[in-house]
């Protein structure tokens, strides 16, 4: 799913210690837990969702701390694949309501090896506070997070299963594994934002396709910049197609990163990315002015890829992704444009063509969603 840029936050130490008067099982406590949390497993989203209104606030943050669950589940590399399907599985069961979580954490826990992070183990181990708060939210908030997260599980598990040095076959395939790791929480949001105002929610069916090119758009940029961290676990999700154009073979990658024909693929690859935070841009203004804190968790998230695609566009042999991560400054300069331009859609226009100014661009077709993605998903049949 997609991950954090890194911003200046201050890290508490694990782990976490509730006050002598909380209950550890009390609703009150589940929560401080989750705010404490949050900024240990994603410092942008510590950074994104604090601007979104009260309401919605808990229910982004229970819904993204179940993803970073699935997804730390499925990057252990100590966990056999036969094991990590199972326990994907029954962690989305979980969620539904269908498996009791705290037996379930302590099942995954003692499995998790120190190439998962302290916090994401910690946060593993505390999945059933994170489910508590998600049984207490509203059926309207609820069913599309569980939607996600049955999703999510089973494409994930589907594409690191097939994970390979090779890289995808075709755009396509491209697409759809953005699909199952981020253009489905694009969905989601589009749902909770809906559940929060009535007005976007007159929209909701004409923007879904737009809410899952706007998960693809961040996700890409991600791919991008991480995809030689990514080749050190033995995954490539660049699409051979795409390098096949410029008769590079994905596989042979590590000596040709710094050739014309590499640079002409991360080219067009930056262009489709580039596509895809236009879409998140029409998604972003589709959404009242007045509800500006939605607007500004969204604004946010795509100026920050903005200004990364610029980073790889003009440093495509970067061989990590310090080399093209952006300043804390850019990310304190993105904040304050966004709080004075957010009503005004012409600004946010005006901003992002500034922003975006000399990245290429390449034509997409915004395409539903994957048909067994929409799918009735109770029957836990498989999707794939």
């Amino acid at each position: 799913m997609v991950r954090a840029t890194s911003i200046l936050l201050r890290r508490p130490p694990l782990p976490f210690d509730p006050s002598p008067g909380d209950l550890a099982d009390s609703r009150s406590t589940d929560e401080a837990y989750q705010e404490y949390i949050l900024p240990l497993v994603s410092r942008t989203f510590a950074l994104t969702i604090p601007e979104l209104p009260v309401p919605l606030r808990s229910a982004v943050t229970t819904a993204y701390l179940l993803c970073r669950i699935a997804d730390s589940i499925e990057d252990e590399p100590q966990i056999g694949s036969r094991t990590k399907f199972r326990l994907l599985e029954r962690f989305a069961d979980s969620v539904c309501g269908q498996v009791e979580p705290r037996a379930l954490a302590q099942e995954i826990a003692p499995l998790l090896s120190e190439h998962t992070l302290l916090a994401e183990r910690d946060l593993v181990g505390n999945l059933d506070r994170i489910i508590r708060l998600t049984e207490s939210l509203s059926t309207r908030q609820r069913r599309p997070i569980e939607r996600c997260l049955r999703i999510m599980c089973q494409g994930m598990y589907h594409y690191q299963e097939n994970a390979s040095l090779s890289g995808l076959e075709r755009m396509q395939d491209l697409d759809s594994y953005c699909y199952v790791v981020a253009g489905c929480v694009g969905e989601m949001l589009t749902e909770l934002f809906g559940a929060h105002c009535a007005e976007f929610a007159r929209k909701q069916s004409d923007v879904l396709a737009l809410a899952a090119s706007f998960g693809q758009g961040l996700q890409m940029t991600n791919i991008l910049k991480d995809m030689w961290e990514d080749r050190g676990r033995g995954a490539c999700w660049l699409p051979r197609e795409v390098f096949g154009r410029y008769r590079l073979d994905v596989e042979q990658l590590p000596s040709s990163h710094d050739s014309a024909a590499f640079a002409a693929g991360l080219r067009e690859l930056v262009g489709f990315a580039h596509a895809h935070l236009r879409n998140a841009l029409s998604f972003t203004l589709a959404v009242p002015a007045e509800e500006a804190g939605i607007r500004r968790f969204c604004l946010l998230a795509i100026g920050m890829a903005l200004l990364t695609l610029r980073k790889i566009h003009h440093n495509p042999g970067f061989t990590g992704g310090a080399q093209v991560k952006i300043a804390r400054t850019a990310v304190f300069t993105t904040k304050v444009l966004t709080d004075v331009a957010v009503e005004s859609d012409w600004m946010l226009h005006l901003l992002f063509e500034r922003a975006a100014h000399g990245l290429p661009l390449q034509p997409i077709a915004i395409r539903p969603a994957p048909v067994h993605s929409r799918a009735a998903l109770s029957d836990r049949s498989d999707l794939w």
